[in-house]
């Protein structure tokens, strides 16, 4: 047998050995947690044959406690490139077989070399979360790995498009790459993400908690908003994921891709000429609307079970992508809170940073009151969402459907925060507050000189009509130009559309800076 042919049989051994990670049992150790190995997602994720694999052949470079005798090759972390639906990505996906996923030095060097690499040439990254967190037996090396990545995340943050995929524990320092990353898609009872474990927690604080209700899947789907999305398994997780890709652009100098639709753009929709309910208290499904005028009535909502009062979320409109921001009246008749002002603000500013249009539909009574919401810093909140809308350059279409009061009307992307086109059904109602109250504050010394309760509560009536005859209408906001054109809410659709293509060649550029100083 020739020199050469021993080097390449001896290749093709390492790269076997490579492949079987911390080894059969901890494969099957991993199958049994109904967890798919670190290779067999990136496999599932990528196109087939498209994934190309670096550092398969790094090890670490440890000899405290023992290392040196336990070697394995790439060091607990499958990093390369590959394509979805044949559009460049880099991925890393962290391997659960090879000390518990726990990040080193030579770990964290792997996966900033994709992070560099996927800046320079303007390509998505993607990353598969599984690890014990850092490897305590290289203390401050693992420490400053973190940190290393960390840095590159900020960086990349609007430059190119990061997902987060947690397919198993992501505690301590590693919880912050994900955190830094546009999207973070969990799995029920196989992931969880927090800072402190409840072991930790209970010496410190006392209290008594488990993984699950400390960090699992559901508490950061519906308590915290840290998560965008949740998957029952990683199959549909990773399922996920190629969608969402389906959506965004390459980078920020890229628009997002265009599919061919052959949904008509002039297609009515009947019903929502009758959608919106008479009595003005009473809710109804801002999604059906949503559905109603979209491509084929599809829209990938995120974060769906977090700050339900607002809708944010991917569509197409003529197979151009949007993203879609809407009061929600079934929720808290839809009124602004800090949990739903920092969940569309955090979108708006997505959108904006990857060159996705905004289309907002907006039924808002206002901002929730209350001694809760003021402590809990709604003033900042609010005007996170305020700030968002104001800065944003991309096409910014707004649809009043119903409501519009107050402060919350100018943080709904109004006219004066740089809206393109800004539309109104005619059953919207725009003013300083619901009928009710302004009445009490315009007329309430006079009410107050009423003896007589019938006839109090007649002149009250009358004003409150005079109130709603002057307000309940869009038409004081067209006279100023504040809304552009009152449209037929069957035609929506085309309207926004038509909007979209004028729209397409938009240029509009914020003041010089080195960055602005949102509300945080």
């Amino acid at each position: 047998m020739s020199t050469n042919t021993e080097k390449i049989k001896e290749l093709v051994s390492k790269r076997e050995e490579a492949r079987l990670g911390g080894g059969e049992k901890r494969i099957d150790a991993q199958h049994q947690k109904g967890k798919l190995t670190a290779r067999e997602r990136i496999q599932l994720l990528l196109d087939e044959d498209s994934f190309e694999e670096y550092d398969m052949f790094v090890t670490h470079r440890t000899f405290s406690f023992g290392l040196d005798k336990l070697k394995y090759y790439s060091d607990g972390v499958v990093t390369g490139r590959g394509t979805i639906d044949g559009r460049v990505v880099y991925i890393f996906s962290q391997d659960f077989t090879v000390f518990g996923g726990s990040l080193s030095e030579t770990f964290a060097s792997k996966i900033c070399k994709i992070l560099d690499q996927a800046m320079k040439v303007g390509a998505p990254v993607i990353g598969l979360n599984d690890s014990g967190g850092a490897r305590i037996q290289e203390g401050v090396r693992s420490l400053a790995g973190y940190a290393e990545i960390f840095q590159r995340n900020i960086m990349a943050s609007g430059v190119v498009p990061q997902i987060s995929a947690i397919f198993g524990p992501c505690a301590g320092g590693a919880v912050y790459s994900p955190a830094l990353t546009d999207f973070i898609m969990m799995t029920e009872e196989t992931s969880y993400m927090f800072v402190t474990g409840p072991k930790v927690v209970q010496t410190v604080t006392g209290e008594v908690i488990s993984t699950e209700d400390l960090g699992g899947a559901n508490v950061h789907a519906t308590k915290s908003g840290v998560s965008h999305f949740l998957a029952e398994n990683e199959e549909e997780g990773i399922l996920l994921i190629r969608k969402l890709m389906s959506y965004l652009p390459q980078n920020n100098l890229e628009d997002p891709p265009e599919i061919e639709c052959n949904d008509p753009i002039d297609r009515l929709e009947d019903q929502l000429n009758e959608i919106i309910p008479d009595n003005p208290n009473k809710p109804y499904n801002v999604k059906e609307i949503i559905r109603a005028v979209v491509d084929y009535g599809e829209f990938m909502e995120v974060q769906r079970n977090y700050a339900k009062n607002i809708v944010i979320g991917f569509a197409r409109f003529n197979g151009k992508p949007v993203g879609i921001i809407a009061n929600q009246p079934m929720y808290l008749a839809g009124v602004l809170d800090i949990d739903a002002s920092r969940k569309a603000a955090r979108f708006v500013r997505f959108c904006d940073a990857f060159n996705i249009p905004l289309v907002t539909m907006v039924d808002v009574p206002g901002f929730l009151p209350g001694s809760s919401q003021e402590y809990g810093g709604i003033i900042l909140h609010g005007a996170k969402l305020l700030f968002a809308y104001g800065e944003a350059t991309v096409p910014k279409i707004t649809i009043t459907l119903r409501k519009s009061y107050g402060g919350a009307h100018d943080v709904m992307s109004c006219k004066q925060l740089r809206g393109d086109l800004n539309y109104a059904w005619p059953t919207a109602e725009i003013a300083v507050m619901g009928a009710k109250g302004a009445i009490e504050v315009l007329e309430g010394k006079k009410i107050a000189t009423i003896e007589d309760q019938e006839e109090k509560e007649k002149y009250i009536t009358e004003k409150e009509q005079e109130y709603l005859e002057e307000f309940a209408n869009p038409y004081q906001a067209a006279k100023y130009g504040f809304i552009d054109d009152i449209i037929e809410p069957r035609n929506t659709r085309f309207r926004i559309i038509r909007a979209l293509e004028t729209l397409a060649s938009k240029k509009e550029f914020n003041p010089a800076k080195k960055h602005n100083n949102i509300p945080l």
